[in-house]
């Protein structure tokens, strides 16, 4: 009977892509739960195996095969305790850093605990046996082939990884029977590059930096990416939180959401990822992605990594502007103007929106005081905010590494301590401040502080027209919204702590009084104390301007797309492309 591949699709990308990295020597022992990997190797001539009944000596003989040849050992095992027996020689291998992949294979880890048979718990291992472990489950879906993909990659790249060493995969099966497979399925290789390495050429065509949450740039790293942009096409998209202030700097969140319009420029051939994670939700539309940071790590935010440049961000582009130096092949930036059209069209034809956390941003971002400081509440306020340009002085941060509202006025106070000569803008909503009010009365805090709160009563991000929350109407308030707690936007909860504290207090609820004390709240001088600006807004407000503002500019296309979705939602969009196709 002719056999071929596995019919399990995970084991299919873990065989495709051990040959695409060039990984060909196996060891395998005998048993049940590895034969749907074992019997689809053993069907490919490409790769060189070898038996071995005893799995601690197969182990020892994947270090002495590997330590001659320099090339990867594969180890493949049942369930029950053969993996255990792998431990020693794996033991070895860490220690001599010698690049063996151990494969157990297992049964769902579901199924821990409940006395099934051959089931045993692989989750905690000795610190000294492997560099990294992954699980590989089944697939069902394109999440988890992304995560499958991305995890042997992963997995594979961790062999030579800082000198290089053992690696785990635990692999599930489902005991499938069926091998009718005779082409393993396309699979994308992750690469790491390092400093030394051969740098693969830049494609032609519209690059795109893509900035995350950075420190503060120095001037030669600027520099250098300014020179890159020049030379390649390129432009840095960014938030508030990238702190680039280059020349080559878009801010893509108002162009890239609108909903029935697709803007050309938001589409690049290659996109470049620096910096660590962004709030700003926004989507362009690369070909493939190359990430660059000195942490190495296969960080697949767009889901088509295709290198990792364990280098610093300097080095990166220094070594292109060399390159492009030696290129006889020089490119017109034309990138830069195309982001800057389409930006000023869309900003130029805002309407007028009610009164809100955009509204607010879009009359305050441009007054505030040259070299300060601003730190933005996540979500609403940090998305309402990306929608415009700041002043190339300013730096701007927000908790976007763990993303919690919990610490917001905290963190924008701990930055305000280390200079007193600058001034510190926060912008938060009414549930984040409170959740972190005891902050406003430590005594360290300074007369360099300006702190405003959007006080809508409730967390109005559930209530916004496009969030699952709002599906809900009137029943959201309840329990996913958290509305009508902390005074109910008293009129003087806020005022009396503030004032009680050593602030001066001023308040807001509508756009003549906001635009009467803006004045004060950016003045650009040191005052006596710090301020608190408590803004009373509406949740429908709110909901209505990010409306408004997302449906600006729109297109046939853009129009009937929206319609299909709100109609039939993503998965609707998805068979609406297949029909078409076929």
């Amino acid at each position: 009977m002719d056999t071929f591949y596995t019919n399990e699709k995970h084991t299919q990308i873990l065989i495709a892509l051990m040959k695409k990295h060039g990984i060909k020597k196996i060891i395998a022992s005998p048993g049940a739960t590895n034969i749907c990997l074992v019997a689809s190797l053993q069907n490919d001539p490409y790769f060189e195996i070898y038996s071995s009944v005893d799995e601690r000596s197969a182990a020892y003989m994947a270090c002495g095969l590997a330590a001659e040849s320099g090339e990867p050992v594969v180890l493949s095992c049942t369930g029950a305790t053969a993996s255990r027996n792998y431990m020693p020689g794996l033991t070895e291998a860490f220690y001599r850093k010698l690049p063996i992949l151990a494969i157990t294979s297992t049964q769902r880890i579901d199924r821990i605990g409940h006395n099934v048979p051959q089931v045993i718990d692989r989750s905690v291992e000795p610190n000294d046996i492997f560099n990294l472990s992954v699980y590989i489950s089944e697939i069902y879906n394109d999440e988890d082939r992304w995560s499958c993909e991305v995890r042997i990659n992963e997995a594979i790249l961790g062999l030579k990884h800082h000198g290089g060493g053992p690696v785990h995969i635990n692999l599930v099966t489902n005991y499938s029977s069926i091998y009718d497979v005779k082409e393993l399925p396309d699979v994308r290789v992750i690469k790491r590059i390092y400093y030394n390495s051969k740098m693969p050429e830049i494609p032609k065509g519209k690059i795109g930096i893509y900035v995350g949450a950075h420190r503060e740039w120095s001037k030669e790293l600027t520099d250098r990416v300014d020179e890159f942009c020049s030379l390649y096409n390129a432009v840095v998209f960014c938030d508030h939180t990238s702190n680039y202030k280059g020349k080559y700097q878009v801010f893509p969140s108002l162009v890239a959401s609108q909903e029935c319009y697709r803007a050309a420029c938001c589409s690049v051939d290659l996109l470049l990822h620096i910096g660590d994670i962004s709030g700003s939700y926004v989507v362009i539309f690369s070909n493939k992605t190359w990430r660059i940071n000195f942490d190495g790590k296969i960080c697949d935010t767009f889901k088509n990594l295709q290198y990792v440049f364990e280098m610093n961000e300097k080095d990166f582009f220094e070594k292109y502007i060399e390159l492009a130096h030696i290129s006889t092949n020089k490119q017109q930036n034309t990138f830069l103007l195309e982001w800057q059209n389409e930006y000023k069209d869309i900003y130029n034809n805002i309407p007028e929106i009610p009164f809100s956390n955009p509204w607010i941003a879009k009359n305050t971002i441009s007054h505030l005081p040259e070299n300060s400081v601003l730190h933005l509440g996540i979500l609403n306020t940090l998305r309402s905010w990306n929608y415009f340009e700041v002043s190339s002085t300013v730096r701007g941060y927000s908790n976007t590494g763990g993303f919690g509202i919990d610490g917001n006025t905290s963190s924008l106070i701990g930055a305000s301590l280390f200079d007193s000569n600058k001034l510190f803008f926060g912008i938060v909503g009414d549930l984040s401040f409170f959740y972190d009010m005891n902050s406003l009365g430590n005594h360290h805090v300074k007369n360099n502080l300006r702190l405003m709160i959007i006080n809508n009563g409730k967390g109005a991000e559930f209530t916004m027209y496009n969030h699952l929350g709002a599906k809900f109407g009137e029943k959201t308030n309840d329990y996913i919204a958290a509305a009508n707690h902390y005074g109910k936007k008293s009129a003087v909860l806020i005022k009396h702590y503030a004032e009680d504290l050593g602030f001066e207090y001023i308040s807001a609820k509508n756009k003549e009084e906001y635009l009467s004390n803006l004045e004060k709240f950016v003045n650009p001088n040191i005052l006596e104390k710090s301020i608190v600006f408590e803004v009373f807004t509406d949740s429908k407000d709110e909901s209505e301007a990010h409306k408004i503002i997302r449906n600006i500019k729109k297109s046939k296309k853009g129009i009937v797309k929206k319609m299909v979705k709100d109609t039939l939602g993503e998965k609707g969009i998805l068979l609406l492309k297949n029909f078409i196709k076929k």
